[in-house]
């Protein structure tokens, strides 16, 4: 059994019955597998969720590197609305809430600080590329728990905006 499909066994737990039903067992269950083959793969439930975590990070980080932009914020913004869109931020809401640990979350931690601090002294305006990286912070959270709020014109309308504030003269 591959890492991939244990993970998504654990994420569709998540989503489908909550942080209360994920057990390693329920996870085995879930993926088709002994509850040994997937200790052999993660060797704790705590191991499981930081493997959701990195995998989260991971997709995410390989959503911007596909994105069009001519700087970092550009494309942080490109793939936050793709994201949006996509539904994808559920995802991040079930397994953060799963960790019930500070120390699970570690790796978006690190992760945050590197997309709020990568190359932002080299853009045009930073100040202006740091308030639409929270900007999308905030999408991201509101969508995560209100996934209906914003349509789809909504969402070029607020894409139009930050793109503005990173280029006024545009």
């Amino acid at each position: 059994m591959r890492r991939d499909e244990l993970l998504d066994a654990a994420e569709q737990i998540l989503c489908d019955q909550g942080s209360a039903a994920l057990t390693l067992s329920a996870v085995a269950d879930r993926a088709g597998v002994s509850k040994g083959g997937l200790l052999y793969h993660y060797g704790s439930k705590e191991a499981l969720i930081r493997g959701m975590v990195e995998r989260l990070i991971d997709d995410f980080d390989e959503l911007m590197a596909a994105q069009p932009g001519d700087t970092y914020t550009e494309r942080y913004l490109e793939a936050t609305l793709a994201s949006v869109r996509s539904g994808r931020q559920r995802r991040w809401a079930v397994v953060t809430s799963a960790s019930g640990s500070i120390d699970l979350l570690a790796p978006l931690r690190d992760a945050m600080t590197r997309w709020h601090r990568e190359e932002l002294a080299q853009e045009p305006d930073p100040v202006a590329a740091q308030i639409v990286r929270l900007a999308c912070e905030g999408l991201w959270d509101v969508a995560s728990h209100d996934p209906g709020l914003n349509t789809e014109a909504d969402l070029q309308a607020l894409e139009l905006r930050l793109k503005a504030l990173l280029h006024p003269s545009a």
